[in-house]
């Protein structure tokens, strides 16, 4: 082979290297866009925010797929020949791929089955959090501290999930204990008038004060109020601050662990 017939051939598949290069660009560019015309469409806010930030997840991913094989065939690369390349290391294609393919399945369970949504606070095994998204391979949760946590969706099928604001309402529950020497009766009005200062609390389910245990130094009362899921910890916090202000007011004692000994 000549030179000339070398440069022709340079030529040519530089040429098909470049209009590769610009297809992958262009294709990347407009895909962006296209993210950015789904977004900001207003018509699709209708549409339940977890399923429409799994699928926005999905179109993506899928058009990334069609640039990079589109450029590969305008590069030369003939697709028959990297299909049939694929096909026959199907196997470890498969177990390269069987991590990201029980990912996807367990992204679509979550959203088939409505386990959560985009919005609810969560614990999935040790990790709670408030789910920020559901993508196609990875569940996003941000901790009340502001840690971003993912988590694979194939470990949600085989995890107890425990969803805090599904219902829209949480009970709370406050301890309050007094010394033996302190009037039962007394102590419950206390705590209730510490109810009734607290902000948040629902009417219904109707709040309860009662006597709960007998423990070895002290009498401990247990208060149950509901609130919104959205209130729960200032409601929780408020009404240990007005329990704890309210016997003290009423010169009700709150014991400390105490052993008695007896020297014979």
């Amino acid at each position: 082979m000549d030179l000339s017939g070398i440069t022709d051939i340079i030529q040519t598949q530089g040429m098909k290297l470049l209009a590769g290069i610009i297809v992958l660009v262009a294709g990347l560019f407009l895909v962006h866009w296209l993210m950015k015309l789904i977004t900001r469409n207003r018509r699709l806010d209708r549409i339940d925010p977890t399923l429409r930030g799994f699928f926005e997840n999905l179109i993506k991913l899928v058009a990334y797929i069609m640039i990079v094989l589109t450029a590969a065939s305008v590069m030369g690369i003939p697709l028959t020949s990297f299909l049939t390349l694929l096909a026959s290391a199907s196997v470890a294609v498969t177990l390269a791929m069987q991590g990201a393919l029980s990912n996807f399945v367990g992204g679509v369970t979550v959203l088939l089955l409505k386990l959560f949504r985009k919005g609810d606070y969560v614990k999935i095994g040790e990790t709670e959090g408030t789910v920020q998204s559901i993508g196609v391979f990875y569940t996003e949760l941000v901790t009340p501290d502001n840690r971003h946590i993912s988590l694979p969706n194939n470990s949600l099928s085989s995890t107890a999930i425990v969803n805090y604001t599904r219902e829209g309402t949480r009970r709370v529950d406050a301890v309050f204990s007094v010394s033996y020497s302190t009037d039962i009766d007394a102590a419950i009005e206390t705590l209730k008038g510490a109810v009734r200062a607290t902000g948040g609390i629902l009417p219904a389910p109707e709040p309860v004060v009662k006597l709960t245990q007998c423990a070895d130094s002290s009498l401990n009362f247990t208060v149950r109020v509901w609130c919104k899921s959205a209130d729960y910890w200032t409601v929780t916090w408020d009404l240990l601050e007005n329990g704890k202000r309210a016997l003290d007011r009423a010169g009700i004692e709150i014991p400390f662990p105490q052993v008695d000994v007896h020297m014979k």
